[in-house]
This record gives C-alpha cells, structure tokens and sequence, in this order.
C-alpha cells in the first residue's frame, strides 16, 4: 500500500511523455535451420477461419458418389499422422440465431478389416472458457503448464508434455466400410458478447491401416426441450455426401512467385507434409557448434516463410500433398508442427564466456536490409507470439536442467534469455530446446545464441 507521502506525490506529478521508439539493429549472422521436417501427413483445416455456414471444412474421402467432388480431395491416411483444426464461430451477423457450432471429424475405414486408429495426444480447447486470450508477462517459468493465453496456445502446451486430453479415446476401432467420430465438439456462442468463439485441436494419430477422414461443421441439432444437442453419426454421414463447402471461403492467396509487400498467404484446408523438425544444429564439418565470439551472436530461423526468410534464404514452410483451389499454397505459419532442436555447444575461446539462449521475434524482413536483424524499443503493441517452449541442458553445476517458459512477443521484441551459461575455456554443453509453433502466433521467428561481453 502507498504511503501518504507518496500518494500526494503521484496525484501532483505530471506524466512523463513516452520515451520515443527506437529502432535497434543487432548486427549478426543469421543462419538457416538444419534438416527438415519429416514426412508425416498432417491434416491441416484452418480455412475458413470464421465459418458461418454448415458444411465441409477438409475431406480426404473419395469423390465418388458425392453431391460436391471438389470438396474431396482423395487422400487415404496410414501410419503416423496429425489432425490440426482452427476455427471460429461467429454470430454477429445473425443475433438471433446463437447455435451452437458443432465440428465433428469423421473416420471411414474403406477396407474389409477392422481398423485401428491409435490416439497418441491429444487436445482441444476453446477459447471461452477454456482458454481465454488474457495479457501475461512476456517471460513466465510454466513448469505445471498452467499458463496460456488463448486456445490454441493452451492446447499445443498439452501436446508438447505429451497429454491426451481427458475425453478423447485411447483407440478408436473402425469396422470395414463403417465411418465412426473421432471428435464431435461445439463451439458456443451463448451468452456471450460479442458472440464470437474459436476451437483449436491438435490430435497425433497413428493407423493400423488406410483411412479416410473429414472436419465437417454442422450447427447444434435441437431436443423438444428447446435444449441443444450434438449431430449424429448419421447426420454427420448426411452432411458428407450431400454438403457443399462450409462458408464463407477465404481470400485466394498470393502467387507464390509474387509475393512482395502486401502478401496474402491464405489459410490451409490441405493435407501437408510434416509434424517434426527435428535437428542437431552444429558448425559444418562438426559435431559441436561454437558458441560465438564474446559480444556477438548468430540466429537461426524459425517458422521462415516465403516474403519472410530473414536473410537466412530458407523457407521452412511445410508443402501441400493435396489443397483445395483458393486456399494455401503453403502451410504458411507451421501451426502445429513441433520444433526439436539440439545445439551441442563448444566454447573454444581461451577464457570462460557467458553464453545466453533467446527467441526472439524481429521485425519480418526477406533478405535483411541492413547488417542485422532489426528491433524496436519498446516493441510494437501487436502480439505476434504466444506460447510455452521448453529447454534442457545442465547448468554450472552440471546437474540436469529442464524449463518451461511462457513467452508472449510482440513484433519487434527482443525477448528474454531461456537459458544462460556460464561455460570455461573447453567447455561442452548440449542445448535441448523444443515447443510446437501455436496458432495466433505470426511468424517467423528466431532462436539466438549470444555470447556477452565480458566484464569490464
């Protein structure tokens, strides 16, 4: 509580203006990833974001037989693969009309043997209640995971420790030629104001044999009580093979040989290929990765696109098996998709250095304009990053180290050490650092190594 003394002085001050923004450039090399994502399909349904009418999101069905066979895009999936949905409910447009919107994914086993689809994580959140987008500082510790901000931020923090959320199924068994639901979840938009919700889901998933698979929305079915109740299996058949698309669509994107200035990169409804990077990240013709010179840094890109590559001349972004005309050309954005990085360090100096680990997000830039990467003090007010990454390594003491931090960036943010080592002449020191890239995040960013200056 404020002295007396104090509160009289704060009632009396005048406010300082703000200090004017400051553009500051960290002259360093910036370098691309090693390695790539792997080849695990992962079905990617983010377009439209805002769906306001029932209808197909994503189908890999067969068109066979259907009302609309543009809206199936013929993909079997077997072996590992991931589910990704992102969408929001609106009912701004219509005030009267507060159904709930269901997303329900279908399953459909095409062969003449039972199937098995294995439930290996699993998480969706909504944003109200479950996980509502509040202000957190920008560098938290999240050991228990029970920060986040935001649907998508909650349910990639799940994944990343390796979660099944209670409520999905371990194992889902499919008889031959029968579909059955992998996920029949609402998106409410009552009471709230505005009405207005979204649902983030990330499954990783694992089949015994080929199947097909559909994110299908379809508003709240009602019981004579007036009370709402979610679609059936049937209904949801229904809706497969007689649906149009869901509405309404997206933007086209871009050309993505035209992209420059006011891009449009679109939103997914495609089967893309990847749900890991993972990598060792060392000096070529190395084991190990020198840490750098005191008082520099190098960065390596993180979730680079095209327009976007921060001069390290690498697009990450994950390609398209199979999309949808108008949508994507790119899983722009990697949402999803797991980093796992590994930096075996070496400090080959002659004296101690004091080495830091970041991530940072710079202000977006394709070759880099000037001998750096490029900062604002303070950062813009626009969050462009929001979720938990977590580091292992062993620190001074050589005992076992593992983090979690919550990070919230805005563009241009510096950010704030995850990690900070204090490493002899000789010294190795192997850096785990890992998280899955969350929806509502815009990339790219960078993971800095830095060594600082040493004192004077």
């Amino acid at each position: 509580m404020l002295s007396l003394l104090a509160s009289v002085f704060l009632a009396q001050a005048v406010p300082m203006p703000p200090a004017a923004p400051q553009e500051i450039v960290i002259p360093q090399q910036t370098r691309p990833l090693p390695g790539g994502l792997d080849q695990v399909p992962v079905f990617n349904s983010n377009n439209p974001e805002v769906v306001k009418t029932e209808g197909i999101l994503l189908s890999t069905f067969p068109p066979q037989g259907k009302r609309v066979p543009a809206a199936h895009l013929n993909f079997p999936f077997s072996g590992r693969f991931d589910l990704f949905s992102h969408h929001i409910a609106r009912a701004i447009e219509t005030p009267d009309d507060l159904r709930s919107l269901y997303l329900g994914v279908i399953v459909y086993n095409p062969g003449d043997a039972p199937v098995t689809v294995d439930v290996l994580q699993a998480a969706s959140y909504l944003s109200q209640p479950d996980a509502e987008f509040i202000a957190l500082p920008a560098h938290l510790e999240n050991a228990r995971g029970t920060f986040y901000s935001g649907p998508g931020d909650r349910a990639m923090n799940d994944v990343l420790r390796g979660k099944r959320q209670a409520g999905w199924v371990d194992r889902l068994v499919i008889p031959p030629k029968q579909s059955r639901m992998l996920m029949n979840l609402p998106i409410p938009v009552r009471p709230l104001k505005p009405p207005l919700n979204g649902r983030s889901t990330l499954a990783r998933l694992y089949s015994n044999g080929a199947v097909y698979m559909a994110n299908l929305a379809m508003f709240a079915k009602q019981n004579p009580d007036g009370s709402e109740r979610a679609p059936t299996l049937e209904e949801w058949e229904t809706l497969l093979e007689t649906g149009d698309f869901a509405g309404p669509r997206e933007a086209a994107p871009s050309p993505p040989d035209r992209l420059a200035g006011a891009e449009i990169y679109g939103r997914v409804a495609a089967v893309a290929q990847g749900s890991q990077w993972r990598t060792q990240v060392t000096d070529p013709d190395s084991r190990l990765l020198a840490i750098p010179e005191p008082g520099q840094a190098y960065s390596y890109g993180l979730s680079t696109l095209l327009a976007g590559k921060m001069g390290t001349g690498q697009n990450q972004s994950a390609t398209l098996l199979t999309r949808y005309p108008g949508t994507a050309y790119q899983a722009h954005g990697n949402y999803g998709i797991e980093y796992k990085l590994t930096f075996p360090l070496i400090n080959t100096t002659k004296t101690a250095q004091t080495v830091q680990v970041l991530v940072q997000t710079p202000l977006k830039e394709d070759t880099l304009s000037k001998a750096g990467l490029r900062f604002r003090q303070p950062p813009y007010a626009n969050v462009f990053f929001r979720g938990t990454v977590r580091i292992r390594y062993n620190d001074d003491r050589g005992l076992p180290r593992t983090q979690y931090w919550h990070l919230v960036q805005r563009r241009g943010q510096l950010g704030e050490a995850l990690a900070t080592l204090t490493m002899p002449p000789g010294d190795r020191r192997l850096v785990q650092v890992d998280f899955l890239y969350p929806p509502d995040a815009t990339p790219p960013q960078m993971l800095t190594i830095q060594t600082l200056n040493a004192p004077q």
